[in-house]
């Protein structure tokens, strides 16, 4: 493929306000692969946003969606320039041969000439003037004329020039022309590359970047160190903000005093930046060893990001009515992906048919109303594939097809499929969240709201039946599906699955209780709250939760290791139907202090959908975090292998229970592609590109925006 869309991202903070949803600017990157054996030297685009690439076998340009050798002009079409520079404010491209500077603008008019193999490098000002230098040799020229100056000893590593004023750049020091000769306006070690910003001078190193004022060399901007990557090999300013390329991608200035940082194949085809370029429109495009990448700005919108993922879930991501993790056989390639069951399909699937629900709930589209019946369909086959009674499979598939976890696979009693038992308390939240919003927002006819109630009944009553566990074809609980009394209050309360157990259970009776209208979930919910103290449990204070090792559940240590994020996921996906489905008002008042102590421990994570269940429960919002969320959230889903650990601009802090590894949140697009029930402070991760989320993680809180009126 030689054009891909990747990822959007705000490049700068914006002023978050709820209202109409505002079309912002993103950056969108699109690879471009080089031609197979050509080495890259130079990257530059003309006043006609040309873009060109010289390497030493040739001048290539980008010539629609490919890099090709450029054999436009004839004369040219057989020459290897020895450089090529771009015409200080006009644009026209100047070719240095070996023996003449030439253009093809203005008529073809200005060249000048001089021995061959004299000069390597040039650059030319808005007047026509132009700076050439060489092996021991420099010189200035008219556009007629060559009058040699003397080179420093070091000898030159690069030539600039802006308003008008050359500048030459050697290992030890920065020259300006003027006069018809060098002045030296900086000593400076370990200069690699400058770029004009205003009156200043930036300057890169291997240690970061620093700025000179241009009229008498002082310091104008200290030597900034706390950048992604120091050791900073291009420069460039566009749009007022400073870019640098690094052998670990490129970096930005985003505007808040902080960077954004492009690296790893969401962005780039390899981190190893060679140089840097910016066309009239804004576009910046970056060159490596083996491709040429465009991060283009585009004016969009939440609503468009919508558009963008209902259409890919739609095309490769629908399996049997479940949202399909998929698995592609060439990494990155995504046409050639297949979808594959996983571990907890129900869950995954939840958060589509939530988005779904709440879509229709809001716009009262009828495709919106028909995806959430279909992905419920599937929710009513894992009942009706197994054998037992109001036991819910993880998952199903046609016969010899199964994918994860083989050992948990069962015969179905239909020959053509197989289920996947084990199921776990992770999909019971993911049946309870459905079941809720479809019954609230989805299911209008009295047919509808049995269908929901049918199969939340199933489930309820096998549960209660089996002493309050699922139980599995070998009649026995599974490892997870467990809310017996004696086992939720085995659990001491620094141990998160007592809280979260006791929380899950009663949102399930409450309601099963509103949807079927059977006393026995009302009074087996009482019983529990009560009597077994499952109220109490509900509100044990988050901030207890600490290690507390010594809890050994079927070989596990229930309380060793780091803060469970998976529990998040599932506690704030039973929030919903907890606070909705409470019995009385004190019982919603007492949740709501419940859903706020936790809500106030995952603030720092931002996350948009924890934040609009907070919001349509206890009332507690964190609207710029919900936002930050929604734009920084990634367009591209591939799980690139993506790097944040090495970076200088972060800042750590020691290692914690939570996990929590800097002190702010980096945007989502920087971050390793994740699901909601993972640390949003891991900085690594991915898989190189062999596999690709849906994107549900987004539709379901940008539809639950909508329907709570953070976005018009």
């Amino acid at each position: 493929m030689h054009k891909i869309l990747f990822c959007l991202l705000a490049i700068s903070a914006p002023a978050w306000a709820s209202g109409p949803d505002e079309p912002f600017f993103q950056p969108v990157s699109e690879k471009f692969p080089l031609p197979q054996g050509i080495h890259p030297i130079k990257l530059l685009t003309d006043y006609n946003n040309t873009v060109h690439v010289l390497a030493k076998e040739g001048l290539y340009y980008l010539a629609g969606d490919k890099v090709a050798r450029d054999v436009r002009f004839r004369p040219l079409a057989d020459k290897v320039p020895a450089d090529v520079t771009v015409q200080e404010t006009h644009g026209h491209l100047y070719y240095l041969l070996a023996d003449k500077l030439i253009t093809n603008g203005y008529a073809g008019v200005p060249y000048v000439t001089f021995p061959a193999n004299t000069y390597d490098r040039a650059v030319v000002n808005a007047a026509g003037n132009a700076l050439l230098s060489g092996r021991g040799k420099m010189a200035v020229t008219d556009g007629k004329n060559v009058q040699p100056i003397a080179a420093p000893e070091e000898g030159v590593s690069e030539l600039f020039v802006n308003d008008g004023i050359f500048y030459a750049l050697t290992p030890r020091a920065l020259y300006r022309v003027a006069g018809g000769q060098l002045q030296r306006l900086h000593t400076g070690k370990d200069v690699r590359t400058v770029a004009f910003k205003g009156n200043d001078i930036v300057l890169g190193t291997p240690e970061g970047y620093y700025a000179i004022r241009r009229e008498n060399g002082d310091t104008a901007l200290a030597l900034q160190r706390k950048v992604p990557v120091p050791s900073v090999a291009r420069l460039m300013v566009t749009g007022g903000k400073i870019w640098a390329g690094t052998p670990q991608g490129a970096f930005t200035e985003n505007g808040s005093g902080g960077y954004r940082y492009f690296a790893s194949k969401r962005w780039l085809d390899q981190d190893e930046v060679k140089d840097l370029s910016a066309d009239q429109d804004g576009n910046v495009w970056i060159l490596t060893s083996s491709g040429l990448n465009k991060i283009a700005f585009r004016r969009h919108s939440l609503a468009d990001k919508t558009d963008y993922f209902q259409r890919k879930i739609r095309l490769r991501h629908i399996r049997y009515g479940f949202i399909a993790n998929i698995h592609l056989l060439t990494p990155g390639d995504v046409t050639t992906a297949q979808m594959a069951d996983t571990d907890n399909d129900g869950l995954w699937s939840a958060f589509y048919l939530g988005s779904q629900a709440f879509r229709y709930g809001t716009t009262r589209e009828p495709e919106a109303k028909r995806y959430a019946w279909e992905a419920f369909e599937a929710f009513e086959r894992i009942l009706s594939v197994n054998q037992l009674k109001g036991f819910p499979s993880r998952t199903f598939e046609r016969k010899g097809y199964k994918n994860s976890d083989p050992e948990r696979w069962r015969d179905s009693p239909d020959p053509e499929w197989e289920w996947k038992g084990h199921t776990s308390s992770d999909e019971f939240v993911a049946y309870i969240w459905i079941a809720a919003v479809l019954n609230e927002m989805v299911a209008e006819s009295a047919a509808e709201k049995q269908r929901v109630a049918a199969f939340m009944d199933k489930i309820m009553t096998h549960i209660i039946d089996n002493k309050w566990y699922l139980v599995d074809i070998d009649n026995k609980p599974t490892l997870w599906g467990r809310w017996n009394p004696e086992y939720i209050n085995w659990y001491p309360e620094t141990i998160g699955d007592r809280r979260l157990g006791s929380t899950t259970i009663v949102a399930g009776l409450q309601l099963a209780y509103s949807l079927t209208g059977k006393e026995k979930y009302r009074t087996e919910a009482m019983k529990l709250l009560n009597k077994h103290h499952y109220l109490q449990n509900i509100q044990i204070d988050y901030r207890k939760i600490a290690p507390t090792k010594g809890y050994i559940h079927d070989g596990i240590d229930m309380g060793n290791g780091g803060w469970n994020h998976s529990d998040d996921e599932m506690a704030f996906l039973t929030y919903w139907v907890l606070y909705k489905y409470a019995f009385t008002d004190d019982l919603k008042k007492a949740y709501a202090g419940a859903i706020r102590n936790h809500w106030e421990m995952e603030r720092p994570e931002k996350n948009a959908v924890w934040n609009l269940i907070t919001k349509g429960t206890s009332g507690d919002f964190d609207e710029e975090a919900t936002m930050w969320f929604l734009r920084t959230f990634p367009m591209d889903m591939v799980r690139w292998t993506i790097r944040n650990s090495h970076r200088k601009d972060l800042t750590f802090l020691p290692e914690n229970f939570r996990g929590q590894t800097t002190e702010t949140l980096i945007p989502l697009d920087e971050q390793p592609v994740h699901r909601h029930n993972a640390n949003a402070f891991n900085l690594d991760g991915g898989d190189g590109g062999k596999s690709e989320l849906a994107g549900d993680e987004y539709l379901l809180p940008y539809w639950m925006a909508r329907y709570l009126k953070v976005i018009e």
